[in-house]
């Protein structure tokens, strides 16, 4: 099924949204200060070509430990990122799920946009991973957390 909605994604305008993620990445490459978002978008990119069966999460979710990308330096680079490119993506997912909400078989579509607006906001420190992974480290984030909470009562 993930295959299936895959290629329908891709063909009926993911490979739009896909393009547009790799051509701001292009643009950041062409400075240097602009390669980590440009590293990004181009993951990002890959993810809004084919976006059913994975998920965006955070890495120090996935890793437990946080990284240059997941602490404050990486929320200012997110807003610097909002401000020049973000806005534009979301933009462009807002009004591509707008257009496939028109229709009921666009519906899933539409909601998937609204989740790739969501991570064009804020792409720095997150990661693309199989919806399985996801789950997983989650389960063992859970675990951790309820494991601390026992230890300190």
């Amino acid at each position: 099924m993930r295959t299936i909605g895959n290629f329908l994604w891709f063909i009926l305008g993911g490979v739009f949204m896909g393009l547009a993620w790799w051509l701001i990445g292009l643009f950041a490459f062409l400075t240097v200060i602009g390669i980590p978002w440009g590293k990004a978008c181009f993951v990002m990119g890959s993810f809004s070509f084919f976006p059913f069966g994975k998920e965006a999460i955070s890495r120090d979710e996935l890793t437990q430990r946080d990284d240059i990308g997941t602490g404050s330096l990486g929320m200012l680079g997110n807003i610097i990122w909002f401000l020049f490119a973000g806005f534009w993506l979301v933009v462009g997912h807002i009004a591509s799920a707008i257009a496939c909400m028109v229709t009921l078989i666009g519906i899933p579509f539409g909601i998937q946009h609204l989740k790739l607006a969501g991570i064009a906001i804020f792409p720095i420190g997150k990661t693309v991973v199989s919806k399985e992974v996801a789950a997983a480290a989650r389960a063992a984030n859970a675990k951790a957390r309820v494991s601390a909470i026992r230890d300190a009562a």
